[in-house]
């Protein structure tokens, strides 16, 4: 499931040390606000990762750690801040539904031998309580010696990643006794002690469409390494892991940046497996790099954000298949994907442009209407989606800036509530913007005010800092804003739909008859 993702403060995942074409750099959301209170009416982040649903339960994995609400969303407990999470980022987060056990990957940023910032794994932790008491485990990582593995016949020279930086989990799957991840430097691991240790997949290399442990590998294909160097002559691409799902016990894919790679014997010490890519099939996925897998038992279909790669042929789509790999179709061409998720047959593939939903098995596509909370009159107004879940009652879909849940009479038809996270304000006679200096071409400006937890009418302008009128965000809007309220949105354009000069600007937010708050906005495009 995910994973191209902002980490702000900006935490950006450049793939330095294993370059290739597409995509430049892997990146964790972020969002400048967040609350920090343990528990809350709303989550601690905007930027909702993965979401996970078990009944009454929803577990979220945000910029900023995993929240949980156990009674389907109308209060939250925030792990943020807390051991063993700390202020990590969580880059992968999933359910185990053979023992029950929550488990999230987390990840930070450190600075970089070249300068700058990389990105480095801070490893898993896992719950089997609901989250009363969490269990850290390593960011798994090679003992410097431990160069081979025995293949079959084969004896495999392997590069060891000794290190965390780099190396990262983006996706955990499970089997009855196993749990499976994906690391960009450190490859697919599988652990069957609850991650005490964990143990090296052998995939295909680039020049192979399958490997078994009965095959005679050329010394070529017994080199194996995600980038060419000192250690192998070559660089292997389908070592460069970033999505994994199991269809059941037996059956596990694994998405690379050189195609999609199944097993059906997951359950074997060293498993078989079979690669689909563009290259090698009649009806193949569109691209190679696989930044998202996601599995509908409801149909037992298979869903990939198949990204461009290194081939000119190669395009950025949704790749499906209805019989296990061997034929696929692709929708929405050109479309970024970063995660999937489910509601019976439905599929709904987030991307940059929205979370399009499919009735129809990929042939025709749908998006929501505007999101707008019926009761705080909070609207989620961006178009990049991250993850998405449904249960018995609700459909939810988390973004780069909120978390929305809809009760539905038909899809994405219904009553919409908006979580959205910020600062509380300390009193009611105080307003703050954010971000703040804003870039109107990267994000809306937020600005939070109260109304006292009462109606009220609220008209909020904008000036330049002589005081000179702008724009008018809302004018006599009834609104109810308590201290904690969202907030309403400014896109940085004047009344003629203008970007400004860069400088200082100023917002008035006038409640009812009531003195005029005001506040100040550094611009910068």
């Amino acid at each position: 499931m995910i994973k191209t993702l902002i980490l702000s403060f900006s935490f950006l995942f450049i793939i330095e040390i294993y370059p290739q074409s597409q995509p430049e750099s892997f990146e964790l959301p972020g969002d400048k606000n967040f609350i920090s209170k343990t528990t809350a009416s709303n989550p601690t982040s905007n930027s909702i990762l993965d979401i996970v649903t078990i009944e009454d339960q929803v577990w979220l994995g945000t910029s900023r750690g995993v929240s949980v609400s156990f009674n389907r969303g109308f209060s939250w407990t925030n792990f943020y801040g807390s051991s063993p999470f700390g202020d990590d980022n969580i880059s992968a987060l999933a359910y185990n539904k053979y023992d029950g056990s929550i488990w999230a990957a987390t990840a930070t940023s450190v600075p970089g031998p070249g300068g700058g910032n990389v990105p480095k794994g801070t490893g898993l932790k896992f719950t089997t309580d609901g989250g009363a008491t969490w269990t850290a485990v390593p960011q798994p990582v090679d003992h410097p010696d431990s160069s081979v593995i025995i293949f079959g016949e084969n004896v495999l020279s392997v590069l060891p990643i000794t290190v965390a930086e780099q190396n990262l989990t983006y996706d955990i799957a499970f089997t009855t006794n196993a749990v499976w991840i994906t690391s960009f430097a450190g490859g697919t691991r599988r652990s069957t002690n609850m991650g005490q240790t964990w143990q090296r997949i052998i995939l295909p290399t680039d020049s192979l469409n399958s490997i078994s442990p009965s095959d005679s590998l050329s010394e070529r294909d017994k080199c194996i390494s995600p980038t060419a160097g000192n250690f192998c002559s070559t660089g292997w691409l389908n070592y460069r892991a970033f999505s994994v799902v199991a269809a059941n016990d037996s059956t596990v894919y694994v998405g690379t940046a050189n195609g999609i790679n199944k097993t059906t014997n997951a359950f074997a010490q060293n498993p078989s497996w079979i690669k689909y890519n563009h290259q090698n099939q009649n009806q193949p996925i569109s691209g190679n790099f696989i930044t998202a897998l996601g599995y509908n038992l409801f149909n037992n279909t298979i869903w990939a954000s198949s990204w461009k790669a290194e081939d000119a042929n190669e395009f950025y789509a949704i790749s499906y298949s209805a019989n296990g790999g061997n034929i696929w179709k692709t929708a929405l061409n050109e479309e970024r994907g970063h995660n999937f998720g489910f509601k019976n047959a439905d599929v709904i593939a987030l991307t940059d442009n929205g979370a399009f939903r499919s009735l129809s098995q990929g042939r025709t596509w749908i998006l929501p209407n505007n999101i707008v909370d019926k009761e705080s009159g909070v609207e989620l107004t961006t178009s990049i989606f991250y993850s998405a879940a449904s249960d018995d009652e609700y459909v939810w879909l988390g973004s780069n800036d909120g978390l929305a849940r809809i009760i539905e009479t038909s899809a994405y038809n219904g009553d919409w509530k908006v979580y959205f996270a910020s600062q509380p304000l300390k009193s009611e006679e105080e307003t703050y913007c954010y971000p703040n200096p804003f870039s109107p071409r990267q994000e809306q400006l937020k600005i939070k005010y109260s109304t006292g937890g009462a109606e009220a009418e609220v008209t909020i302008r904008i000036f330049d800092f002589g005081m000179n009128y702008i724009r008018t965000i809302i004018q006599n809007a009834s609104r109810n804003r308590t201290l904690e309220g969202a907030p309403e949105f400014w896109d940085g354009l004047d009344d003629n739909g203008n970007y400004l000069p860069n400088g200082v600007y100023i917002y008035r937010v006038d409640i009812n008859d009531e003195e005029p708050l005001f506040g100040k906005i550094i611009y910068m495009q």
